[in-house]
């Protein structure tokens, strides 16, 4: 990928991502892509979370002085705000939120507006070319507008998952069935896609704060300049198609965003990054499954007890990658802490690594083990507790398979990497990304998981110890399986690559926005 500096010379980009670690990592990713095209990149944020996203700037600045990246830092009066001190984090709430408290989420949600006056004068200030604000600050648009500057949202989502949620709000089948669970086909959607209410996870109602604010989102989007996915167009054309025809006045593809910059999150220290990858080295070529499910791990001990064991009777070696326990959460388990690894060749031994803590727990017994267990799975399973260096594994010729919460971060990173996946989507719009990996794309195979986490439902070690099996095992079917999963990482490399559509629609984007300065 060669930088492609004259087309965008004088473009000055505003990033505006989300509160959470989802959220801002596709965004570093697109500051360091538009940034190595030639473009001045400011982000903004908040205090807390400036301090996530100043050592990755500056190990990209380090690396490549011509970059020219900026952050602007937002007030943020959590308490005046109705919130924890410093919880101006998704990520940070579960650490707080106790009975009582209310919702915090929504609380963080709405206050977001509390930065609408700065954000105005800001841009006003500066005159930027562009405002790339993500989808949960539909309030931007109008900002933006105000002075004449285009702005482009950013979900973080597939295509395929747009269009859903875009068909379930047109056409409102969840309130034509009998029951939340109860399966329904998504009307005016290629490819008869069944959910039931439960998984679409929509807005009962219009009028609650939630559907304020998803309808506040559709509206900002259809008069916003256009959308920015994080996808390729090969990997669900007749998606991308249907939105830019039926959503979206405009819409670019310029993923998968992690190819364009390889990087990775850490446990705790570089000795465990190099033990993990020593220990990749030792296993045989496609025997390793990788089990990770986000930031937003919220699962009981029981659960945790039942993956441990479904993963023990797979017979499969695994990497697992889980959280530290928080002792205010009762029986929740929750990561806390991140490392960016920033590429110095293409050698996956050569990466700068930063890490900071989110939040530093003291450890208690971890009651969500077997007994005996890790001595049991020596060399053959390996628990990461805290962050890994996910892109890094996935991308180890020993993984042959992830099992993976379906948040798009996680599944497009799988995709890029060429893998089959075993499905465990636990809510927002994860199980719509697992029907496109199961169902659309078929490089999936679904653990059980048919309702929201929270509902509590146990998904068995059997129905773990059978998934993993599906997806690693020999036989005609997981074979083909693994021949898909496998084209398409190579589709999503060739697109990101001079002359592939993601490659195109980046150049496209920045060559308008030039010529509107």
């Amino acid at each position: 990928m060669e930088n492609n500096k004259q087309v965008s010379e004088r473009i000055h980009v505003l990033f505006f991502p989300f509160m959470a670690h989802g959220h801002m990592i596709p965004v570093l990713d697109m500051v360091k892509l538009f940034s190595s095209r030639g473009a001045k990149s400011t982000i903004l944020t908040t205090p807390s979370n400036s301090k996530i996203l100043e050592k990755t700037i500056e190990a990209f600045k380090n690396h490549n002085t011509d970059l020219e990246i900026g952050i602007k830092i937002f007030d943020f009066p959590c308490v005046d705000l109705g919130l924890p001190q410093g919880c101006d984090n998704v990520d940070f709430i579960s650490s707080y939120k106790k009975p009582g408290a209310g919702d915090l989420l929504l609380k963080l949600f709405l206050s977001t507006k509390y930065m609408k006056q700065q954000l105005e004068s800001f841009i006003e200030t500066t005159k930027p070319s562009c405002l790339v604000a993500d989808m949960f600050f539909p309030w931007s648009t109008e900002s933006a507008e105000k002075f004449g500057v285009p702005r482009l949202v950013f979900h973080g989502t597939s295509f395929f998952s747009l269009c859903c949620f875009y068909n379930m709000n047109t056409h409102k089948p969840h309130e034509k069935v009998a029951t939340s669970s109860t399966p329904f086909v998504i009307p005016g959607l290629p490819g008869g896609i069944v959910m039931t209410a439960e998984q679409a996870n929509v807005a009962a109602d219009d009028e609650t704060p939630m559907g304020k604010i998803t309808k506040e989102i559709g509206e900002s989007e259809s008069t916003s300049f256009g959308v920015l996915v994080n996808s390729f167009y090969e990997l669900e054309s007749a998606y991308a198609d249907f939105y830019s025809t039926n959503v979206a006045k405009r819409a670019w593809h310029i993923g998968p965003l992690s190819l364009w910059n390889r990087r990775g999150q850490k446990a705790n220290n570089i000795h465990e990054e190099e033990e993990c990858l020593k220990w990749l080295e030792s296993k045989t070529p496609g025997s390793v499954i990788y089990v990770s499910f986000g930031s937003g791990n919220n699962f009981t001990n029981e659960q945790m007890l039942e993956i441990a064991a479904g993963l023990e009777g797979s017979g499969q070696s695994f990497v697992w990658v889980v959280g530290k326990k928080n002792q205010n959460q009762g029986n929740e388990i929750h990561l806390y802490s991140l490392c960016i690894f920033i590429p110095i060749t293409k050698s996956v031994n050569n990466y700068i690594f930063f890490f900071f803590e989110f939040q530093k727990k003291k450890s208690e017994k971890e009651e969500w083990l077997p007994e005996g267990y890790e001595e049991r799975m020596k060399g053959k399973g390996l628990i990461i507790r805290g962050w890994a260096p996910q892109v890094l594994i996935l991308d180890h010729k020993a993984v042959g398979g992830f099992l993976t919460h379906c948040g798009w971060n996680s599944a497009i990173e799988g995709i890029a990497a060429g893998l089959p996946m075993v499905t465990w989507p636990k809510g927002a719009e994860q199980f719509y990304n697992e029907k496109l990996l199961t169902k659309v794309l078929g490089i999936g195979v679904n653990v059980g998981a048919t309702e929201l986490v929270k509902k509590g439902r146990l998904i068995s070690r059997e129905e773990v110890d059978k998934a993993v099996r599906e997806v690693m095992m020999s036989g005609e079917e997981a074979e083909e399986r693994r021949i898909r999963a496998k084209k398409l990482g190579e589709m999503a490399k060739v697109a990101v690559w001079e002359g592939g559509s993601s490659y195109g629609d980046l150049n496209r984007l920045m060559e308008e926005l030039n010529c509107r300065k």
